[in-house]
């Protein structure tokens, strides 16, 4: 690790811890130098974590001295975001829709913006405690289904996931939000896992955050998601569309009539998306914006009556 240029009370030959101010202000200028986008809350974060103080403290105490142990600790959890790590991924937790999801290196680290797929399949799914069931295709770290059963108490859900990582990752999720004897996770390629048939038939609606990145693309994500989230979360093949045109083959024989079936994308990509799930014999429901106005989810389902053609 390189050497830090923070102010030291060891370097300056003074024995006396720094107040907290100081070594707050130093960590912030730390990594708006590294180029990191939220410096402030970063270092909060961070600083919670290192020193074990509350917000409150970290907010009204800057006088109170900083011990050097502690001050250690928080320099090398700043060094880690300095090298743009992201703070999830330091603290091995994010929250999301108001559920802390632990992360592991075969997970995503879950964005916002996915929240607007949440939003959008409660919106079609109405009448939250009567039964479904729901499949979560590249569940992750579990966050879609796991904060759906949240809203659906009536619901049950399977999560598949290619990488075994990912799928112990969701389950223990699963557990520590109390949603183990609701939640089944699998470990399999998309639908291949599903091959001999899902225990107790179609779905009531399937949800999927895929890889969508166009592969030449990858290189100039930013280095919080090229170098920490796993490639093939990501790469969605030489248009980024691949798993669309997959989900769009195979909905129709895993859905009931009238299912869901919502979807989230990248910017832009929601045109191209709704026409392959219409030319796979899906209603297209609606196209929804994020918070940014960026087009991020598409909705589709069966048609209701009969299922679409596989």
């Amino acid at each position: 690790m390189r050497r830090s240029a923070w102010p030291n009370c060891s370097e300056r030959g003074d024995p006396s811890p720094l107040p907290l101010r100081t070594v707050l202000k130093a960590a912030e200028a730390r990594l708006a130098a590294a180029g990191c986008a939220s410096p402030r809350l970063d270092v909060r974060l961070l600083a919670e974590e290192a020193l074990g103080w509350s917000r409150t403290v970290l907010l009204l105490e800057g006088d109170r001295p900083v011990p050097a142990e502690a001050q250690a600790a928080l320099t090398a959890l700043v060094e880690r975001r300095a090298a743009r790590e992201p703070v999830s991924r330091i603290l091995g937790k994010r929250e999301f829709w108001s559920l802390e999801f632990r992360l592991a290196p075969d997970t995503l680290d879950p964005r916002p913006d996915t929240e607007t797929l949440v939003e959008t399949a409660l919106r079609h799914l109405p009448d939250g405690g009567r039964p479904r069931r729901l499949l979560d295709l590249g569940t992750g770290s579990g966050c879609i289904l796991l904060a759906l059963l949240s809203e659906l108490p009536g619901a049950w859900g399977l999560g598949v996931d290619i990488a075994p990582g990912a799928a112990r990752a969701a389950a223990a999720n699963a557990r520590d939000l109390g949603f183990a004897g609701r939640s089944a996770f699998m470990v399999g390629s998309w639908t291949d896992a599903l091959a001999a048939g899902a225990p107790g038939g179609r779905f009531d609606a399937i949800v999927s955050n895929p890889p969508y990145i166009p592969a030449a693309d990858i290189a100039n994500l930013e280095p919080e998601v090229r170098t920490f989230d796993p490639l093939r979360a990501l790469d969605g093949g030489a248009d980024g569309l691949d798993p669309y045109r997959h989900l769009a083959k195979v909905a129709g024989g895993l859905l009931i009539p009238g299912g869901l079936l919502a979807v989230e994308h990248g910017a832009g990509q929601g045109a191209d998306v709704a026409a392959l799930f219409t030319a796979g014999g899906l209603e297209v429901l609606e196209r929804v914006d994020d918070l940014a106005g960026h087009d991020r989810v598409v909705a589709a389902r069966t048609p209701p009556g009969s299922p679409a053609s596989s």
